[in-house]
Formats: structure tokens, sequence, C-alpha cells
């Protein structure tokens, strides 16, 4: 069932995304990538702990090959965290829970 606290993040809706009033975290994800499929209950978990301070977003890696190249992600799972429209953190590969609340926490304060 999907997550209502969790944003799509698209090519096409991802500049309306940055404009938000709130930090943005985006885990840069695909369905064949195992490490992916490890950390995206961690994102789901901070999209809801976060709610309405902060919002949380997947990309799919292969349908939005424009904001991938754009972005210069390389490795998968890569999440970013956005602040006033400009990359504030990142963390590349399978990370845990831990870490990436770390850069949620960063960017709220």
């Amino acid at each position: 069932m999907p997550n209502p606290n969790v944003l799509e993040i698209t090519d096409h809706n991802f500049a309306d995304a940055l404009q938000g009033p709130t930090p943005l975290l985006v885990d840069f994800t695909a369905a064949w990538c195992p490490p992916c499929r490890a950390i995206a209950p961690h994102v789901h978990a901070l999209a809801d702990a976060y709610a309405g301070r902060a919002r949380v977003g997947t990309c799919d890696a292969d349908d939005n090959q424009k904001l991938v190249a754009d972005l210069d992600v390389r490795s998968l799972p890569t999440v970013l965290v956005f602040k006033d429209g400009k990359v504030v953190g990142q963390v590349v590969g399978a990370a845990p829970r831990a870490r990436l609340e770390a850069l949620l926490s960063r960017a709220l304060s």
C-alpha cells in the first residue's frame, strides 16, 4: 500500500517539489536494485516521522533519466536532501536509518 507521506518525484514535478517551504529528501531508486529495496523502509519511516516538518520523496531512476542526469546521480541508491532549492546533504549506497535521519536533522537546523 502506498505511503501518503511519500511523494513521487519525476522529471516533470521536481521543480515544483523544490519550491516547498520545508526540506525535501529524495531517494533515487530502481526496482532492480537490492540496496534500494533495503533502505526503502527507512525512507518511508522518515516520511511518517517528519511529516509536516520535511518532505520525503522517491524517484524511479529508470523512469526519470533527465532528472538523474541533471543531478549527476551515478549510483543507486542515492539520497539527496534539498533546502532552499540546493543540495545540502547526500548519501550514496545503502545506509542505516540514523544516517538518513541525520541528513534531515541538519537540513532542519
